[in-house]
């Protein structure tokens, strides 16, 4: 069914319905050209949107807006989404997607790139596609990618629904598990496993330090000799390397008095079963998204 999609799709399901189209260049019906590097245009406080220039729809109750550059990640997260909502007999809440993986070349590219308009450019596109889902009438929304993250507030910039950062998400459910230091006298310890100590753990550090957790990253022995070359087997269709790569990697930052560790990327999502002692002490920050978004569209919901 997803056969021959174009790069840039916009799918609106709904109980027993599934819509592809291609956005119509129009869709905003805008009276000028959007220069996709200028963030003032896309903001949905700009002048623009106060006197009109773009064509907002009615509010669509309890609807959720989801934004992504990968579709496994998107689908993974509707998964989840679909799942969970309806366990308690419920139907899943309508949602929106807007998935663009075109978009994740151009972002990886311009952080290598000399020139900061690059960078501009790709985050001005990602603010049009969030000011699509929010013209939509969208409740709120949700990224499934730890990249887009590490960007959350130049994309969210002037957003007039919330935007969930996948970081506050995972941050919530730490407080109200009220953990508790693995060494007395010290703070609780949380690991952030990724295969890159910048960007992939930018969306997490920063929240998790301000209330009062510490952090613990991998050093750079344990990315070159084990995390790195764990995802390297996976992808082979080493299993058993990956595995033992992955535990391995693990175990070291438990070594080290970690309350949890984080899985901050998609990388390390179906290595290790379901089962795996391991993993049970691992959060993966999609659940936590989700449950805030389920959380997010059902308040929405109730409201008059």
């Amino acid at each position: 069914m997803f056969a021959g999609l174009q790069p840039f799709h916009l799918l609106v399901p709904y109980p027993c319905h599934l819509i592809v189209e291609r956005l119509s260049p129009n869709v905003l019906k805008t009276n000028s050209v959007v220069d996709p590097s200028e963030p003032k245009i896309l903001d949905a406080s700009s002048s623009a949107s106060r006197t009109g220039q773009y064509s907002a729809t009615t509010h669509l109750s309890g609807t959720i807006g989801v934004m992504g550059i990968s579709a496994s990640s998107s689908l993974r997260f509707l998964q989840k989404l679909v799942h969970w909502s309806t366990r308690d007999g419920e139907e899943a809440p309508p949602f929106l997607v807007c998935n663009d993986p075109l978009l994740k070349k151009e972002l990886m590219s311009s952080q290598n790139s000399q020139r900061p308009s690059d960078c501009n450019t790709a985050l001005g596109k990602l603010r049009l596609r969030r000011l699509l889902l929010e013209k939509s009438g969208v409740c709120c929304i949700a990224m499934p990618c730890n990249t887009l993250h590490a960007y959350h507030d130049e994309i969210s910039q002037g957003c007039s629904v919330p935007s969930l950062h996948i970081g506050d998400c995972v941050v919530k459910e730490l407080k109200s598990a009220n953990l508790k230091p693995v060494e007395y006298g010290s703070n609780v310890c949380v690991g952030i496993l990724c295969t890159d100590n910048t960007l992939n753990a930018k969306c997490y550090l920063n929240k998790l330090e301000s209330q009062g957790f510490e952090v613990l990253l991998p050093d750079k022995a344990s990315l070159e000799h084990t995390v790195l070359p764990a995802i390297g087997a996976f992808r082979r269709g080493d299993m058993e390397g990956a595995r033992n790569l992955l535990r391995i990697s693990l175990q070291v930052m438990f070594v080290r008095a970690v309350n949890t560790i984080i899985l901050a990327s998609d990388d390390f999502v179906g290595i290790l079963p379901d089962d795996d002692p391991l993993l049970k002490k691992c959060i993966d920050p999609m659940d936590a998204l989700v449950r805030e978004t389920i959380m997010c569209a059902r308040t929405d919901s109730l409201r008059p």
